[in-house]
């Protein structure tokens, strides 16, 4: 590799270039390519949020059966993300990638054709572990192909992608599903699919395979991150919604995901050649970066999720109203893109980081005054602070957490780095719905408490709608009761979810005050940069 000087980490300016093959005009088209495969796979998490109701009745399945078709894409998609470096060093990045772009548009035809829920679990789970390798691919990519001074280009367009992909995701869900049908959440990867698997195999050479590495592969590691990273995510997953260990499924998953963790770390740490090699966390930028993304995941997973289970449960939006709101972040993010871009040049990381940290906070805090008549002017701001605020973040992250390791490691690294991010939406997502649960509880406790026979407000308001549906002949004031202990089971939601917006903003504004023990990265950030 060129660019050694940058690999040593020496402050000087800008890093001289030994070849042209990074600018070229060829190898930065198929890396744009790469890039869009990257989009499709990131989009497929969350495409399905908005319209899982459409598919549930398309394939006549259970309440709780339709919830697998985002769960087995998850559980496989983070077994593949640290698995992807292994690979891409014994395939080359060229065939890794061919492989999990074609896969993936492969996956997403069968799972358009599923005439049952089962099918469609195991074609979900095949998309997300085929597709998943494209993901770290792309940022190893990006830092070992172009120099450091093209990074205030390329970090904000993987950052972009990261961000805005499961972002718009429940946007063009909905619009799919309403314009067509749900079936069209995965056809509408099969054409910019077969484009990226053909571009990909014609245009990139940016390594050599190295199969002499299956001889020393690691199998027994494999089985157990395996075990460990789907039983986690398994448990991340279904522990919220069925009481944790008092499900006798998640308490056995729990068990084998402790289990299966000692044993991948013994296999890591003393292997000759470990499936995952976690040395990359002694670099202490990286892990600084990979702290950073694992809580950015919970503000962009979590946030992702907030935001339509209120637009669906308290407002009754449709999945097309959902994904307009929503698309008010994915905007901005677009927007921010290129300024962030120009920030990234002029600002130290750090300060970077605290802009965005602030911003997203004060979007959250603003959230905690949500009420059930919040509608889209109402969330329009909060939403653009956290557009804002996660584009400016991940940049800096970015370049933190990859920028300055050598070329070698960052295959690996890029796998680890993206995992983290997967794991904190995971992570979020089960703190999240675990806290509106009890607090969901809580506040429905203390509601009741004041809704009740003593209370003049609530006896008058329960006679005026007993007077409303005796006009309607039906038994009214077992009507107004029921209409009355609806409104309070709403009010108690609203009421939980702004607690839960008021606990992320406490999570980032501790970011910010973490932030001066971060290491200041060095002015010329290594990384690739040269030919091969």
């Amino acid at each position: 590799m060129a660019a050694s000087a940058a690999i040593a980490g020496k402050p000087s300016g800008p890093v001289p270039i030994a070849k042209s093959a990074p600018l070229d005009r060829r190898r930065t088209f198929a890396f744009f390519c790469m890039v869009f495969g990257m989009f499709m796979a990131i989009l497929d998490i969350q495409i399905v949020s908005a319209s899982l109701a459409e598919i549930q009745a398309g394939l006549s399945a259970s309440s709780d059966e339709i919830s697998w078709v985002q769960t087995s894409y998850l559980i496989a998609e983070v077994i593949m993300i640290p698995l992807s470096g292994t690979l891409s060093r014994v395939l080359s990045t060229r065939w890794m990638f061919v492989i999990a772009s074609g896969g993936f548009t492969l996956m997403s035809f069968m799972c358009a054709t599923s005439t049952s829920i089962e099918q469609m679990i195991v074609w979900r789970a095949l998309q997300g572990f085929i597709g998943g390798g494209m993901i770290p691919t792309v940022f190893a990519s990006a830092f070992t192909i172009f120099p450091p001074e093209k990074r205030p280009v390329i970090s904000p367009i993987i950052g972009l992608v990261a961000t805005l992909a499961p972002t718009i995701g429940p946007t063009i869900g909905g619009y799919l599903t309403d314009l067509f049908s749900w079936h069209w959440l995965f056809l509408v990867n099969i054409v910019p699919g077969i484009f990226v698997t053909v571009s990909t195999y014609l245009l990139v050479d940016f390594d050599e395979p190295n199969f002499d590495l299956f001889k020393t592969f690691d199998w027994a590691g494999l089985a157990f991150m395996a075990l460990f990273l789907g039983s986690l995510e398994y448990v991340l997953e279904e522990g919220p919604i069925n009481d944790w260990f008092q499900d006798e499924v998640v308490l056995v998953l729990t068990v084998l995901c402790v289990a299966s963790a000692l044993a991948f770390f013994y296999r890591a740490f003393s292997a000759k050649h470990p499936i995952v090699d976690l040395r990359a966390f002694t670099d202490r930028n990286f892990m600084a970066g990979s702290g950073f993304s694992f809580v950015m995941g919970i503000g962009l997973y979590g946030l992702t999720y907030l935001y339509p289970v209120y637009l669906g449960r308290v407002r009754g939006y449709s999945s097309l109203q959902i994904g307009e709101t929503m698309f008010v972040s994915g905007a901005c993010m677009f927007l921010m893109a290129p300024i962030a871009g120009m920030l990234s040049r002029k600002l130290d990381p750090r300060v970077m980081m605290g802009i965005g940290f602030a911003s997203f906070a004060f979007g959250t805090w603003m959230m905690s005054g949500l009420t059930k008549d919040w509608d889209f002017w109402e969330l329009f701001l909060p939403q653009i602070f956290r557009g804002v605020g996660l584009m400016i973040c991940m940049v800096p992250i970015n370049n933190i957490a990859l920028g300055t390791l050598p070329p070698d490691r960052i295959k690996n690294a890029s796998g680890l780095y993206n995992l983290t991010r997967n794991l904190g939406g995971a992570v979020g997502l089960a703190l999240i719905n675990t806290l509106i649960n009890n607090r969901w509880d809580l506040h429905l406790l203390r509601l009741r408490e004041n809704v009740n026979w003593g209370s003049s407000t609530a006896v008058e308001t329960l006679n005026n709608m007993t007077m409303k549906f005796q006009s309607l002949g039906s038994d009214a004031n077992l009507a107004a009761i029921k209409t009355m202990s609806r409104m309070v089971r709403k009010e108690a939601l609203v009421m939980a979810f702004a607690d839960v917006f008021l606990l992320l903003t406490l999570l980032f504004l501790a970011l910010i005050l973490a932030l001066p023990f971060i290491k200041k990265p060095r002015a010329a950030p290594a990384g690739g940069g040269g030919g091969h």
